[in-house]
């Protein structure tokens, strides 16, 4: 269980909040059971950390506050949309006897025991965190999943984790599953043309090619050895018309 020191705060206005913050604070409400809500601040540097860590929003902290110990859990984080540093924290106070629900992260052991993942099969998880109704007092980090001996085809189901003592999974009804160990994807390669194909039918076009442009340009000059053009037309029409005898009159 972690630990921080925290300071009761008397901030009242959005001014005093941000002061608190230039100094390298932290504000923060502890609330829930009888008792009031409490406002304090803490350390910005301790609680980065913190929450560098894995699993901040699961794990209860024992906070430090003028000599008295209270223990909490994370609920909730704010952070700031500029610097992406925390500039508020919710702590729910644990209480005896009272529940919560809460999502804890699973964690997978043992890859390399798995005969199926060694064969090449993919772990393919399906949650990575699982929601929990649990006793305040006896809310598990994690929960660990272990892979040893399993092969492919597996499907590891809810009833498989072993859970504390009065914690059960939200979802009711169904063995829901968590994971499976799924056999590898193989990806097929299409295939090549053979180079022979590829020549002859590139032989087949050019010639194919070849042909048809002669054929056009004979066709050219067939059509153009034919056809009068209207210059020679002309010519033939002034002769006819010099040979004719003059018109009597």
């Amino acid at each position: 269980m972690n630990s921080l020191e925290a300071s009761i705060r008397n901030t009242k206005t959005k001014g005093d909040l941000n002061t608190l913050r230039q100094k390298g604070e932290v504000p923060a409400i502890i609330y829930g059971g009888t008792e009031e809500n409490q406002k304090v601040s803490l350390s910005k540097k301790q609680i980065k950390y913190l929450i560098e860590q894995e699993n901040f929003l699961s794990n209860i902290i024992s906070l430090n506050i003028g000599g008295q110990t209270i223990k909490a859990l994370p609920r909730e984080v704010t952070y700031d949309i500029l610097t992406d540093d925390p500039i508020h924290i919710d702590f729910l106070r644990i209480v005896k006897g009272a529940k919560i629900i809460i999502e804890i992260p699973v964690r997978f052991i043992n890859n390399e025991k798995s005969p199926g993942l060694k064969r090449g099969g993919v772990l393919n998880i399906v949650r990575r965190k699982i929601e929990l109704k649990c006793a305040t007092e006896n809310i598990p980090n994690e929960l660990v999943v272990d892979l040893e001996g399993l092969e492919i085809g597996t499907s590891i189901k809810i009833s498989s984790i072993s859970l504390p003592e009065n914690v059960t999974p939200t979802i009711q009804g169904r063995d829901f599953v968590v994971a499976t160990v799924a056999a590898p994807t193989v990806f097929k390669e299409p295939e090549k043309p053979a180079e022979g194909t590829e020549a002859a039918e590139g032989a087949e076009g050019a010639e194919g090619t070849e042909a048809a442009e002669g054929a056009t340009a004979e066709t050219a000059a067939k059509e153009g050895g034919e056809k009068t053009p209207e210059g020679e037309k002309g010519k033939e029409d002034q002769k006819k018309d010099q040979k004719a005898p003059p018109e009597k009159k």
